[in-house]
């Protein structure tokens, strides 16, 4: 799963990832589900001793989502609150400060891995506006071609941000 994770370019400029701890794995059958909470700031990485900030959390759905009711991830933050249910194979990436449960299963079971990332960039709003100044770099690149010199003129600034945004 990580080495995936690793290759999708997609989840690198979300996450910006410095340090992913190991992926947890857990099933809800009928009844099963978890409380509203805050994922704990710090964790432990399994047999190292080594600590990670959890700046994002990552809930990867293997269930697919017609084989049981209920179990949804629900994830409150500052946009409101959001129902997730993916079809198997995807995930969603969120802020770890985010309060967050998983509803009840009603019917068959729900399946799914979980992890924390430590990203590169501590602060959510700089992480966002990495991201989408990364996403409008990619847009104009395909459209003028890398060498257009507005695209490397952009991403020299992405870079720069990084590295003044940067904690690692």
């Amino acid at each position: 799963m990580l080495d995936l994770l690793a290759a999708n370019a997609r989840f690198r400029g979300t996450a910006l990832p410095l340090r992913i701890l190991p992926p947890l794995f857990n099933r809800y059958e009928v009844g099963d589900g978890f409380g509203t909470h805050i994922d704990n700031n710090i964790r432990t990485v399994p047999g190292t001793g080594e600590r990670l900030r959890t700046d994002l959390s990552a809930t990867l759905f293997l269930s697919d989502p017609d084989s049981y009711d209920g179990g949804e991830l629900v994830i409150e933050d500052s946009y409101g609150r959001q129902s997730v249910k993916l079809p198997a194979g995807h995930m969603i990436l969120y802020p770890a400060k985010s309060l967050h449960h998983v509803a009840p299963v009603t019917r068959g079971s729900r399946i799914a891995g979980f992890f924390w990332i430590q990203s590169m960039i501590r602060d959510d709003g700089e992480r966002g506006i990495l991201f989408d100044l990364d996403q409008s770099i990619q847009s104009l690149a395909a459209a003028q071609g890398i060498q257009h010199p507005e695209v490397l003129r952009l991403t020299g600034v992405y870079h720069n941000l990084i590295r003044r945004f940067a904690d690692c």
